[in-house]
């Protein structure tokens, strides 16, 4: 499954009202462990189709980020019944990103 994209438009369909478990990855285009670890969420998101895995830009919408207290990026956080249960921060290597996300 594709990581989708998730702005103020599609955030309460995509996330909030949605019943199964969602990662959202708060990201930005000049991070650079973003960018590290972009394709391994990917990666986690093919082998994983029961999950929902989303990715918002905290540039593009501050809103979103500030609604979070996203404070570092890359923040990975963890929703399950629309709430907000666990977040990952930082830079995390496959294996313990995906052990992670499926706990």
């Amino acid at each position: 499954m594709a990581v989708i994209k998730v702005d103020h438009s599609n955030f309460k369909e995509i996330v909030s009202e949605n019943k199964n478990t969602v990662i959202l990855d708060f990201w930005a285009d000049w991070c650079g462990p973003c960018k590290m670890i972009a394709p391994l969420v990917e990666e986690i998101s093919e082998k994983h189709p029961e999950i929902t895995f989303c990715k918002v830009n905290v540039d593009d919408e501050p809103a979103i980020a500030a609604a979070y207290g996203i404070v570092s990026i890359p923040t990975l956080i963890k929703f399950k019944d629309g709430k907000a249960v666990d977040q990952n921060v930082g830079y995390s290597g496959k294996e313990i990103l995906e052990a992670w996300i499926v706990r």
